[in-house]
């Protein structure tokens, strides 16, 4: 069996040494560079914490790509540096799974032209974790019912966009359903700017930031007389990893740019 060459951006972060460690538990992958700032020119195996690879870190995209013979790009980045490396992934035929959050739909738009031009696969997806994708097709399902909702989400305190790429995504499936309304009452004001939440297509849309949280949100639904929620918890950063992986397994046999992991899986059933 051949295996699947994977180069893996923000390796020496969070996310991306989870991601090191799921390509070690899986014998079609093997990892053949790693993109970051830290640690240019070591071993992955000279890391403290990071599994036994011989792999090497670079902290140039453009160079590890021409160094290197790769399949998949997977970045856990930045928008603005996962960007520049997904544009240089699909300019190197490399194929590019993106967790990375906060890319503009002009970004995506720009990116879905390059990989349908060169008939190259590519997944970027707001969530890798299976429920949480779960969870936004149930939420697009009960919109079409109860077209009054709220979205509360919770992420750690290092996150840089808000509101999270999830709750975006969540946002744009349930206007696909929902009867649009603004909700609250009309002269309802904020006496602190903010208070409400973002609004959306006259839903709103609240971040919370703290220590110790990793990735949750809740989608609230109101009808007379009666709630339904609908929530999701990441507990652990290897939540996203199975996700990553069905992710890399379908990205080989892709032509084409697919935002949001929900069309693979339901391409799968």
């Amino acid at each position: 069996m051949e295996k699947i060459k994977v180069v893996v951006a923000g390796a020496s972060g969070k996310m991306g040494s989870e991601a090191l460690h799921m390509i070690k538990k899986h014998d079609d992958l093997t990892l053949v560079a790693c993109v970051d700032l830290q640690h240019t020119g070591q071993k992955v195996s000279e890391v403290a914490g990071l599994p036994d690879f011989d792999a090497v870190f670079y902290d140039d995209i453009e160079v590890c790509l021409t160094d290197v013979e790769a399949d998949v790009l997977i970045d856990l980045t930045s928008p603005k540096v996962g960007y520049k490396h997904t544009a240089a992934a699909i300019k190197h035929g490399v194929r590019p799974v993106v967790g990375t959050t906060g890319f503009t739909k002009e970004e995506i738009d720009t990116l879905s032209a390059q990989c349908s031009e060169q008939k190259l696969g590519a997944v970027i997806a707001p969530n890798f974790a299976m429920g949480a994708v779960l969870m936004m097709q149930f939420s697009k399902m009960a919109a079409k019912y109860f077209p009054d909702v709220e979205i509360i989400e919770k992420h750690h305190d290092q996150k840089l966009d808000a509101p999270s790429g999830t709750a975006v995504k969540t946002a744009e499936l349930i206007q696909e359903t929902r009867k649009q309304k603004t909700q609250g009452h009309p002269d309802e004001h904020e006496t602190i700017d903010g208070a409400r939440g973002a609004d959306y297509d006259g839903m709103r849309i609240h971040s919370v930031r703290l220590p110790g949280l990793v990735a949750h949100q809740e989608v609230i639904f109101a009808g007379p007389g009666e709630n339904l929620t609908i929530k999701h918890d990441s507990l652990h950063r290897e939540s996203f990893m199975s996700g990553i992986k069905f992710a890399i397994d379908h990205v080989m046999g892709l032509d084409k740019l697919v935002y949001g992991l929900e069309h693979l899986m339901m391409d799968n059933d």
